[in-house]
């Protein structure tokens, strides 16, 4: 749903002010008192704010005819960007979590876009980290397509950045299902090496960094890149791959296996998407029938999404009994709204966990119960990529009192969550709440982190483990879910693995850092995206 859509209930108010000017004594004027000149539009003035109704939907480049996701026409007008900015400035002002932070530059000295980026505060955690590293856009038909459909174009590989300035380093970390990728059979922890005959890895040249973004992240489907891959065992793999749309796949490599500690079920979960409801179900109602005591989640590489599904995902963890008149997730405001939601207008209210099936286009809660383990404890495998909604469900289970152990490495510290919004075309994601538990705990601004000694509640019991290429995700001896498995057995961490050294070599290289990154901005908006919980106007109730 376009969020901006929702802005038509706001009250439209367009504050305007006539001056005149008097004549001096001792003379007459046929040509009576000095008039103002005339506005031929909005303004900017420091401190002032008109309401983002009155300029939303205002394009410099209005869209025509008919949203393909919604049947509706576009709402779109004539305007200009100035237009564009001013909304950003008041959307802003009304809605953003940290409001008061961000500093009223004149719009004038911006692009659209550029004004949006520094509309955020510049404040940083405890840690040193920016307090909103999250802030982004993406074209409005692309996040339409990747979120409401599960579809996005390219070769359907999944990227771990290790190092993208020279020497660079950029691993699979695995490739979605009947993808290009995987039907060329990359594996996981191949490393790139050469893309189209360019030195991935040591090139400094602007021409070849361009072409190695343009070859990584293509915006057309069709074209056919080679790639030289360094293998985990040091053999190399040349494949010519031609990307097409991808079928996101968030649920994958679902299993029960007979442990020390019982039936323990096992998933990989990569994305908070509606697409995977019926995955999700498919998955807990295996574990179900297999008599599941013992879960594992590899959350590894989830970067968040769906907060209406985080709640079913819980409520599938924990059952009834648990969850009986808890809070999932309470969202809280800036201080201009502390009882009414700014984006709907509705009267706040606590996120429960929904134990039924969703209708995620019409925004009902359907009345097919959804299959619960009703378990007192679970196994969540984690590193800095499992942001938000991921951290929302360990977050909600402890708020319970479901023990939540931790392996892996430290989240990447998403309380806060956003509405996306559209307006002329452009997605925009800001800040503009924070979640807390039943237990009103939301203080996670740095990540959770596992501990074998847990002291405070960002804390996790569990163990420290590094992300271990060498083996497929879902393989019980791949590291960290072999750690999972040994501490469910016996209480304790594995021992830790000491660091390869690094060769003369290598430091020589990282001295000699290219300042030229490879990343390409859409790529990276995208997997911010999944970096987020997004909220939505739902849940209306059961039909």
């Amino acid at each position: 749903m376009q969020i901006s859509k929702l802005a038509a209930f706001l009250s439209i108010a367009i504050a305007t002010t006539g001056l005149s000017a008097c004549g001096g004594g001792g003379g007459s004027s046929s040509s009576g008192p000095a008039q103002p000149p005339v506005s031929n539009g909005p303004t900017w003035q420091p401190g002032v704010y008109a309401s983002e109704a009155s300029l939303v939907a205002r394009c410099a480049s209005p869209r025509s005819g008919v949203d393909p996701f919604t049947g509706q026409a576009y709402p779109d007008q004539a305007g200009s960007s100035l237009e564009e900015k001013l909304w950003l400035r008041s959307w802003t002002n009304n809605t953003y979590l940290w409001y008061d932070e961000v500093d009223d530059n004149n719009p004038a000295n911006y692009s659209v876009l550029g004004y949006f980026d520094q509309l955020k505060t510049s404040a940083t955690t405890p840690s040193g980290t920016p307090k909103d590293n999250f802030h982004f856009y993406q074209p409005t038909d692309e996040y339409d397509e990747l979120t409401q459909t599960g579809v996005s174009s390219g070769y359907g590989v999944d990227w771990e950045f290790v190092q993208n300035t020279a020497p660079r380093e950029l691993i699979v970390r695995f490739t979605e299902p009947g993808s290009p990728a995987r039907l060329a059979g990359i594996p996981r922890g191949a490393s790139v090496k050469t893309v189209d005959g360019i030195d991935f890895v040591n090139t400094t040249s602007d021409a070849e960094i361009d072409a190695l973004n343009a070859a990584l992240f293509p915006e057309d489907n069709g074209t056919t890149t080679r790639f030289v891959f360094t293998l985990v065992d040091g053999e190399e793999l040349t494949v010519d791959v031609t990307s097409a749309d991808i079928d996101v796949s968030p649920v994958q490599n679902v299993q029960v296996l007979d442990t020390p500690a019982g039936r323990t079920g096992y998933f990989q979960f990569n994305t908070f998407i509606r697409t995977a409801q019926p995955d999700l179900i498919d998955a807990f109602d295996l574990f179900v029938d297999e008599n599941v005591t013992e879960l594992v989640i590899d959350l590894r590489y989830n970067g968040g999404g769906l907060l209406a599904l985080a709640s079913q995902v819980s409520y599938m963890i924990a059952g009834p009994n648990q969850t009986n008149n808890a809070i999932f997730e309470t969202t809280q405001f800036n201080d201009k709204s502390p009882n009414i939601d700014p984006v709907t207008g509705n009267v706040i209210r606590p996120t429960p966990f929904y134990d039924s099936e969703i209708d995620y286009n019409a925004g009902y809660l359907l009345n097919t119960l959804l299959p619960s383990l009703s378990l007192t404890r679970v196994f969540v495998l984690t590193t800095e990529s499992t942001c938000s909604a991921s951290e929302s469900v360990m977050n909600a289970l402890r708020g319970i009192d479901v023990e939540v152990v931790q392996i892996g490495s430290s989240t990447c510290g998403k309380p806060y969550g956003f509405y996306p919004t559209d307006n002329c075309g452009t997605t925009y994601f800001s800040i503009q709440f924070q979640g807390v538990n039943n237990k009103g705990f939301g203080d996670y601004a740095d990540g959770f982190f596992p501990s074998e000694s847990p002291n405070y509640d960002y804390e996790l019991p569990g163990c420290t483990v590094a992300d271990d290429f060498s083996q497929a995700l879902g393989d019980p001896n791949e590291g960290m879910f072999s750690a999972a498995l040994g501490y469910m057995a016996t209480g304790a961490c594995p021992e830790p693995v000491a660091p390869a050294p690094v060769s003369p070599d290598a430091l020589s290289r990282k001295v000699a850092e290219s300042s030229r990154a490879i990343i390409n901005p859409n790529a990276l908006r995208e997997r911010l995206i999944l970096q987020n919980k997004i909220n939505e106007p739902v849940i209306k109730g059961r039909e």
